[in-house]
């Protein structure tokens, strides 16, 4: 199967407003699928689906949506009705806050929590299911280093995409032989517009050598089908950011795969 054949006829990408997700929206685009667009803010949304209309000619859904909201879920599914998504993209979970721990309102921590493991695991048990029913999709979570280890300014971030590493890693193994592909993509600081505000409230520079958003959308796509894990700036028999490579990660997980099946059979 073609791209579209495998990851149509729609795709939602959440986070997609800016950056890597509007990186990414453009791509999806580019391969003739439809979009359905969520982020928080209306405008830049609307005006990002337009350009795809433009550019592309698929159709594109813009929705306003507070992925932090319990009912997330919920208005994503109001909205997508009928259409039939083949890859669900979960880009958003950028860290804006930037401080230690105990310095920030422990509402604003459980506001990430929510929006980086909550609504992510939401969607993909809805999306990921109905997947698994046509016998073909993709789910692909935008993750950060930060999920190889914690340290100061990074508690909930790091944590949060842990989490993602670790469950990515999962449904791929429960997944792929049902036809559903899953990545989960640990990005190096990659230069977009809260990178950029962040740096800028903060009073610091711009560091070298950022990854550019288009070309982590590229890679992302690219890489999809070879989940389950990929770091960005190194290929896969490479441990980069983290004490084991990515083909060492797969391996670990196949054989717990057969371990597991030893103990609760092969359903």
């Amino acid at each position: 199967m073609d791209f579209s054949d495998r990851y149509g006829p729609w795709a939602i990408i959440a986070g997609a407003s800016e950056g890597v997700g509007r990186a990414f929206a453009h791509r999806i685009a580019g391969h003739g699928i439809n979009c359905v667009l969520i982020a928080r803010r209306e405008e830049p949304l609307a005006a990002l689906a337009q350009d795809i209309r433009n550019e592309s000619g698929v159709e594109c859904l813009a929705l306003s949506i507070d992925l932090c909201a319990p009912d997330a879920l919920a208005r994503i599914t109001a909205a997508v009705g009928t259409r039939e998504v083949g890859l669900f993209v979960s880009n958003a979970g950028a860290d804006p806050n930037g401080s230690h721990f105990l310095d920030t309102d422990i509402d604003v921590w459980m506001e990430q929590v929510n929006r980086n493991i909550g609504t992510l695991v939401r969607c993909s048990h809805h999306f990921g299911g109905l997947m698994r029913q046509r016998g073909r999709g993709g789910l692909l979570f935008i993750g950060s280093g930060a999920c190889y280890g914690g340290g100061s300014y990074m508690s909930v971030y790091s944590g949060s995409k842990a989490f993602a590493l670790c469950f990515a890693e999962s449904l791929w193994s429960e997944l792929r032989p049902q036809g559903v592909d899953v990545l989960f993509f640990a990005l190096g600081t990659t230069d977009t517009p809260a990178l950029r505000s962040l740096l800028a409230e903060k009073g610091l520079p711009l560091p070298p050598g950022l990854a550019s958003p288009d070309d982590v959308a590229q890679i992302g796509l690219a890489r999809l089908p070879h989940g389950p894990v990929r770091n960005w700036g190194t290929e896969d028999d490479v441990p980069g950011y983290a004490p084991n490579s990515p083909d060492a990660r797969r391996a670990r997980i196949l054989a717990i795969d057969e371990s597991s099946k030893r103990i609760f059979g092969d359903r």
